[in-house]
């Protein structure tokens, strides 16, 4: 599945000059203002400490988007799941992939080609797109809810293409 062109419409309030996409209130910045802070904060306080602090708030980030866009769309089950990874894909932190996906049974498996982050970190033999794990949990989680189902997941990065010898990333989700 590709998704190059972006098909989002971007209205800025001419009062506030608040921008919004869909449901929701956005911000636009360029990549390098965000990955350089992204990089400053994991310099003093620890990439390991960061993950943790990230991957919170991006749960719930992602339970909140997922819930604002399913209303909006009138979306449900696996195509709000997609709906979500392809426009991940189309705000440049990557292209992001469903390998798998079972919403009852708690499970997914999300492929990132061309990350934000290895672009900006290169080959450092470590996985730099943790920033993105709490999004796949928060997402599914929010999903099975919205269908009635009591599941809870968590999310782990098995690799990243900045790692040597490996090309793409991969996230999988899990029940509790």
């Amino acid at each position: 599945m590709s998704y190059h062109a972006p098909e989002m419409p971007i209205e800025v309030d001419d009062d506030t000059g608040v921008w919004t996409t869909d449901a929701l209130p956005m911000l636009y910045v360029p990549r390098h203002f965000f990955i350089n802070n992204h990089q400053a904060i994991e310099d003093e306080i620890g990439a390991e400490r960061y993950a943790e602090i990230l991957y919170k708030a991006g749960y719930k980030s992602a339970w909140h988007w997922c819930e604002k866009e399913a209303q909006l769309h009138g979306l449900n089950g696996a195509a709000v799941f997609e709906h979500y990874m392809r426009r991940l894909s189309q705000r440049g932190w990557g292209l992001f992939s469903i390998e798998q996906l079972d919403i009852a049974a708690g499970t997914a498996r999300v492929r990132l080609d061309h990350s934000a982050f290895v672009y900006f970190y290169g080959k450092v033999n470590r996985k730099v797109d943790y920033m993105f794990t709490g999004w796949f949990a928060g997402a599914l989680d929010q999903i099975a809810e919205a269908q009635g189902l009591a599941i809870k997941t968590r999310a782990v990065q098995t690799q990243s293409a900045a790692q040597e010898g490996v090309d793409f990333g991969l996230f999988d989700v899990t029940p509790l």
